[in-house]
């Protein structure tokens, strides 16, 4: 089955068997270990695991991550009772106006670990794993840049992302000259927008344990009406 984009899919188990190779740092090595499955790996067989990011703003050259959520789940079924969430302290001053988008205070982090406490808990949790994100230069940058900081080497990971999953699905349902003549257009793929289309509740945003959950609801919800559970992973791991 065809890739539904158009970058080369990556041969993900071969990147992890380099990876094992020139790694140093003992996070690392043990983070590369666990083998990933197979491009050829239907969705429907595999265990994901969502995760979501709150930070300090948007550039990972600069900012910093304070909360992380993750939730494993798969097409069926999202396991609540495995979920996480860390609350950790930023290197820089919290921006007030990222305060009042993601709630975390001041007094929320003075007590908080630094990334470096938890990185250990966080990594052995995605090891091994798909993680599905709603806008993968979000999670995938800030945690490369986060531990180039903190040890001095960085991570690679794949991710499924459902942001682009559902700009690829506005693109296709609003193309044709039909959709032209009627001036139809493309929709918001924002997580709460994405959700209302498929009938998903609303949940209160910019949480990361929430918006893994939301992130995790979404894709069952994108493969249940757009795809089979048979695609290939390949075909959508980035």
């Amino acid at each position: 089955m065809k890739r539904l984009f158009q970058a080369p899919s990556i041969d993900w188990p071969y990147k992890y068997q380099s990876k094992r190779n020139v790694v140093t740092h003992p996070l690392l090595k043990n983070f590369y270990q666990p083998e990933i499955v197979d491009g050829n790996t239907p969705i429907g067989d595999i265990e994901f695991i969502s995760m979501d990011f709150e930070t300090t703003g948007l550039d990972s050259d600069k900012d910093d991550i304070i909360t992380i959520g993750i939730v494993p789940f798969t097409l069926n079924r999202i396991y609540l009772n495995r979920a996480k969430h860390w609350i950790v302290r930023p290197r820089q001053k919290l921006d007030e106006n990222s305060v009042v988008i993601h709630g975390i205070t001041h007094s929320d982090i003075i007590d908080a670990p630094d990334l470096s406490e938890i990185m250990e808990e966080v990594l052995a949790e995605l090891s091994g794993k798909i993680v599905v994100v709603h806008y993968r230069h979000i999670e995938r940058d800030f945690l490369d840049k986060a531990l180039k900081l903190r040890i001095g080497e960085g991570i690679e990971f794949p991710v499924v992302d459902t942001m682009e999953i559902e700009s690829l699905i506005q693109k296709r349902t609003t193309s044709g000259l039909w959709n032209k003549l009627k001036g139809k257009k493309p929709e918001s793929v924002r997580l709460g927008q994405s959700r209302t289309r498929y009938g998903l509740p609303a949940y209160t945003p910019h949480h990361a344990l929430t918006d893994a959950v939301a992130t995790a609801e979404l894709f069952q919800a994108q493969i249940a009406h757009h795809y089979n559970p048979q695609l290939s992973i390949r075909t959508l791991w980035r």
